[in-house]
């Protein structure tokens, strides 16, 4: 009995190995650099990187954007509010009297061609 025992434990742990041995194999072609899931993850993060800085870089210009428009944005409040005074204040000047009619003061030539006899 003992040595049927014995028999079934070697062979259990034959076939625990032999299992051990095929899923060392599949690990490795699955995380290969080149060809696996690994290479996928090497590239993706790489690529996460590259984002990373492209955004950091855009944030960066954004910000400067912003504090530019807000800048331009008073230097036209400034200046409409000039523009403001300087049409209210013109309410307050005395109206030019319209020209009268005249017969034609400034007419513009008029060309007429005449047939040749």
């Amino acid at each position: 009995m003992e040595l049927i025992a014995d028999i079934l434990l070697v062979a259990g742990a034959l076939g625990a190995g032999f299992y051990c041995f095929i899923l060392a194999r599949r690990l490795t072609r699955f995380t290969d650099l080149e060809n696996g899931v690994g290479g996928a993850v090497a590239v993706l993060s790489a690529q996460v990187d590259d984002l990373t800085k492209t955004l950091t870089a855009a944030q960066t210009t954004a910000g400067d954007s912003s504090k530019s428009l807000a800048e331009l944005t008073e230097r036209a409040e400034d200046v409409a509010r000039r523009l403001e005074l300087m049409v209210a204040s013109m309410h307050d000047l005395p109206g030019e009297k319209p020209p009268a009619p005249g017969p034609t003061e400034h007419a513009d030539p008029v060309f007429v061609r005449h047939p040749r006899n």
